[in-house]
């Protein structure tokens, strides 16, 4: 098992998850995070820090997705153990309906 990070963090990226990560294992994109599943050690304590929920376990139904996207994004963007403060809209995003299809960007963010 790991987590993984989901379309919610989307415009959201909150970043709290990041300061209580042991190893380390979140990876920053534009406007998102990922965590890298062969680092994650399913230890949980990201999960309940997520503001906007957007972090699961890869073992709930229909996450498989997920669990490709934050694999493939965490091998191409930069490392993050900072928290950072949130994008100024942020909460005007959190529960919007199909953010990857209309905002999500393959693009790297700045990390640390």
């Amino acid at each position: 098992m790991t987590y993984v990070v989901t379309d919610n963090c989307i415009k959201c990226k909150y970043m709290d998850c990041v300061e209580v990560c042991p190893v380390d294992c979140f990876y920053e994109g534009e406007n998102m995070l990922v965590i890298h599943p062969d680092e994650c050690i399913d230890c949980g304590v990201c999960e309940p820090e997520c503001p906007a929920e957007a972090i699961k376990p890869d073992t709930e139904p229909g996450l498989e997705k997920w669990l490709q996207i934050n694999t493939e994004y965490a091998e191409k963007w930069p490392n993050i153990t900072v928290k950072k403060e949130p994008p100024a809209d942020a909460k005007s995003f959190d529960g919007v309906e199909g953010k990857f299809e209309k905002y999500f960007s393959p693009e790297p963010g700045e990390g640390d």
